[in-house]
């Protein structure tokens, strides 16, 4: 599939766009023409596709479909891509087989770059060097804990030809706000720098919805549910009985820290420290005790369980460490004197925020739950500083230091909330526990052994999680819950009337309970992959990607594409 493309700046008399990635479009941009005039009065970009949302997703979107030959404008509101990999600090949520299988090929590259990145440029121990499967932070939640930092340079590596060939431009600290809607299609999206205020349309036939909220879905029109769906609706197992659209799952602002023995880090006591100290959640079944404790609500029993917090020394084997739980660095890792403590990141039970919900909140409301996950992650690291209980019967670890180095920002905390749940489109077709969820889908099979996910003929990819809901904003508790190794259909990218928008995040067509296994790193990079390529496949082809599922000859077409391009559709028997 080969076309030439190009990116057409619109209003600009006689311009060209000689520099495409860029931070709110600031006066730097080299343009030929009155630039400073134009961009007083407001311009247009044009390209093949317009993504909005620059972490996993869009990211993915965006290699997806410039691979297949399209020019792109991707959008980001921070100053980093790579969404939950970078700005909300949450290293890879995986199943056991991702080295091998069970994601794109693209992905597992970015994996092997990430390791690769380390070898190259970090003092490893010839042990973590020669670590064909090498964990930097060793952390127990994934097979590859890293840096935020560090998947940052890698995904700006791989944009980074694209760029330089003018097919890619990269509008960071940009933030949509507004759609121009004719009937069943966008026309064009108006995006604001949050730097400077300053507008731009941007125009193209294909638009992607790769954003943390589903943020375009109410901007366009385009029809969307939020929260739970009622047991009627959708027939799951695990389903209420009433439907609630506020039901959403709690969000967590990430922070990172180390610790340095025998110095004292201790932050300014947060605003709403005590606010938070004294917090227990209202939730059902109950919560275990306060938020601010080592003990928590085991998510899959529900019963209490009691950690442990070492930052160093031997750790109590009989308890669960959280410091190794996403440790980023383990300086045993490299060579001496490298680091002088272990890197990990916080995002724990204990900072779920469960007091307010974000998704169709007003700006002063998002804002102001925004804050209040700020402050309970805040305090939640004041309290690990002065009160949580040592091994020693001791309180507190004055020498853990937040790092704002390492999160880019200059409290510690991460740049983005770190979202579970979004806006989900009505799809052309709905994924439902039936479907993924063990229980529910030997209900429905009949089949006690050797149960298997249901197989979707039109899939586009393949991913693996537990079903894994989070406490939510309306008092539920976790619904953590086996599920099996799944196909993501391609009718669940596709809204059911928009003709022209793909939905590419945690914004596809699951219910409440199957996002709790679609809303990982690796679905989320294959959602947004196969997204990228289905808009490049419907330019080429002349039709809509609904067409594309409807139409057998069509949609094996595109399936042989895809898996020729390292996106795996099956899992291997």
């Amino acid at each position: 599939m080969k076309r030439k493309k190009f990116i057409e700046l619109a209003t600009l008399s006689g311009g060209t766009l000689a520099a495409a990635s860029f931070s709110g479009f600031p006066d730097y941009l080299n343009f030929t023409g009155n630039y400073k005039n134009s961009l007083n009065k407001g311009y247009e970009l044009k390209a093949d596709v317009i993504i909005a949302g620059g972490g996993l997703g869009g990211c993915a979107a965006a290699l997806g479909a410039l691979r297949n030959g399209l020019a792109v404008i991707l959008t980001e509101e921070t100053d980093w891509i790579g969404g939950q990999l970078t700005s909300q600090g949450v290293p890879p949520d995986e199943h056991q087989w991702i080295e091998s299988h069970g994601s794109t090929r693209l992905f597992r590259n970015l994996r092997t770059a990430i390791r690769e990145y380390y070898c190259r440029n970090y003092p490893l121990t010839n042990a973590a060097r020669e670590n064909k499967i090498l964990n930097p932070g060793d952390g127990s939640v994934s097979r590859l804990c890293h840096e935020p930092r560090v998947a940052l340079a890698v995904l700006s590596d791989m944009m980074a030809p694209y760029i330089s060939s003018g097919r890619l431009t990269l509008l960071t600290d940009t933030k949509i706000e507004s759609a121009d809607v004719s009937g069943d299609e966008i026309r064009s999206l108006k995006a604001v720098s949050k730097l400077h205020g300053r507008t731009i349309i941007l125009s193209a036939p294909y638009f992607i919805d790769a954003t943390e909220l589903g943020d375009l879905l109410p901007l366009t029109g385009t029809e969307y549910v939020t929260g739970t769906e009622s047991k009627k609706d959708t027939g799951e197992l695990h389903a209420p009985e009433i439907a609630d659209p506020s039901n959403n799952q709690a969000f967590t602002v990430c922070f990172a820290m180390d610790h340095i023995a025998g110095e004292n880090h201790v932050i300014d006591k947060p605003r709403d420290y005590d606010f938070w100290k004294n917090f227990t959640p209202k939730l059902t079944p109950p919560w275990s005790g306060r938020l601010l404790d080592l003990s928590h609500t085991d998510p899959i029993n529900l019963k209490p369980v009691v950690n442990s917090l070492i930052p160093e020394g031997t750790e109590d084997p009989s308890l669960f460490n959280l410091w190794s739980y996403r440790r980023i660095i383990n300086r045993l890792n490299f060579l001496p004197g490298t680091y002088r403590g272990d890197i990990t990141i916080v995002n724990w039970p204990q900072n779920d925020y469960l007091t307010g919900n974000i998704i169709d909140a007003t700006p002063s409301e998002y804002e102001r739950h925004l804050e209040g996950a700020r402050q309970l992650s805040l305090s939640l690291l004041y309290w690990l500083q002065t009160e949580v209980p040592r091994p020693d019967k001791g309180y507190g670890w004055p020498g853990i230091r937040p790092r704002g180095d390492i999160m880019g920002t200059s409290d510690g905390l991460a740049k983005s909330p770190y979202i579970r749940e979004s806006r989900r489109i009505k799809a052309k077709f709905t994924v439902l526990e039936e479907h993924v969820g063990l229980a529910n889908r030997s209900q429905v099979t009949g089949k006690k052994e050797d149960v298997k996910a249901a197989e979707f003929p039109d899939s586009v990819g393949v991913g693996f999680y537990r079903i894994d809901l989070h406490p939510s904003f309306a008092g539920t508790n976790y619904i953590d819950i086996d599920s099996l190794p799944f196909q993501i259909p391609l009718g669940a990218l596709i809204p059911v009337r928009m003709k022209n928008l793909i939905a590419a995040n945690k914004n596809i067509g699951t219910t409440h309970i199957t996002n709790g296994c679609y809303r990982l790193h690796p679905v989320e990079w294959n959602i947004g992959e196969s997204a990228g390529s289905l808009a490049a496949f419907a330019i080429d082809k002349k039709v809509t990607p609904e067409a594309v599922r409807q139409k057998k000859d069509l949609l094996n077409e595109f399936q042989r594409l895809i898996r020729s391009q390292g996106i795996e559709t099956q899992w291997p028997a």
